[in-house]
């Protein structure tokens, strides 16, 4: 087990990171535990059945993930990503109504010139 302050890991969190790939890192406040890191790969949390799509699911639902990082996050083409949220009642769009009709507008325009 590797460990680090937190005031090394506000200054260099890159340092923490390459330590959680290999081994177990303490993070400590004060000389005393604060949490544990563990690199995912190191734990094989990513190669465990549906891990992959729901960790992909919850980091766009969230904001933090583009629709097609998710999706290659979850393994699945872009359009069976986009299904999978679909079911799940999450929105692949967000949209606000003054958008969508800008939008629709456009579609509008561009159908009639081609």
């Amino acid at each position: 087990m590797q460990t680090v302050n937190v005031s090394g890991l506000k200054n260099n969190p890159s340092e923490a990171l390459r330590k959680a790939r290999e081994d177990l890192v303490l993070v400590l406040n004060r000389d005393q535990p604060d949490a544990l890191m563990v690199g995912v790969e190191l734990a094989g949390v990513l190669d465990a059945k549906g891990v992959r799509p729901a960790l992909a699911t919850a980091l766009f639902r969230d904001g933090h993930l583009s629709l097609a990082r998710g999706a290659h996050l979850a393994g699945m083409p872009v359009g069976d990503f986009a299904t999978h949220l679909s079911r799940l009642g999450i929105p692949v769009i967000d949209l606000g109504a003054d958008e969508v009709e800008r939008d629709l507008d456009d579609l509008d325009a561009w159908l009639a010139s081609s």
